[in-house]
């Protein structure tokens, strides 16, 4: 569950007002909720994956703070913001297994017929990437509703409050921008 809006909205505020103590304080009172946000990013990807939950959390925490990036508008704002970090971060690695995959500098080899290479889940990452930008052009809140339930692992209720959401109203977007993306990735289903 979120953590208390108070503590969070005040270090927050305590960062944009320049107080060197409140981004460790910060990253302390979200991590647990960070790193649940990855791990359901994670379980999307295949097994053997690199990158793991804990990276995933301190790389985007890196991203939010290191470009002087701190001003969040509320609590909101800033999950929204670690959410994308995340989803950028998985995007830069699955487009990097991809060119791999691809060649990627080696040599080439021959394959036997009996080996079989699948798409796997960093092919899905790319494609949810991918229309999940021109949702975002049609339907900017329904696309950050995708980001926090998608990429951030956030349950419906959760993804609500971060919003500031009716549950309905979230509910809604939700089964709207589930459908609309369904029509983009797989056209015939």
């Amino acid at each position: 569950m979120l953590r208390s809006v108070g503590r969070v909205t005040e270090l927050l505020e305590a960062v944009q007002r320049g107080d060197p103590r409140a981004g460790e304080e910060l990253l302390a009172a979200v991590y647990e909720e960070l790193r649940r946000m990855a791990a359901g990013m994670m379980m999307r990807e295949a097994p053997g994956h690199t990158l793991q939950p804990t990276a995933l959390v301190h790389e985007a925490w890196l991203r939010l703070t290191s470009r002087g990036q701190e001003g969040w508008a509320g609590r909101a704002h800033f999950f929204a913001a670690a959410a994308e970090a995340m989803r950028r971060i998985l995007v830069e690695s699955a487009r990097r297994r991809r060119a791999q995959k691809r060649g990627g500098g080696a040599e080439r080899v021959e394959l036997r017929e009996d080996l079989v290479v699948e798409a796997g889940p960093s092919d899905e990452v790319l494609a949810v990437h991918e229309a999940l930008e021109e949702l975002a052009r049609e339907d900017a809140s329904a696309a950050e509703l995708v980001k926090l339930r998608y990429f951030g692992g956030l349950t419906m209720e959760e993804a609500a409050a971060v919003l500031g959401l009716p549950l309905r109203t979230a509910e809604r977007r939700w089964a709207y921008a589930r459908a609309w993306l369904r029509r983009r990735i797989r056209p015939g289903a």
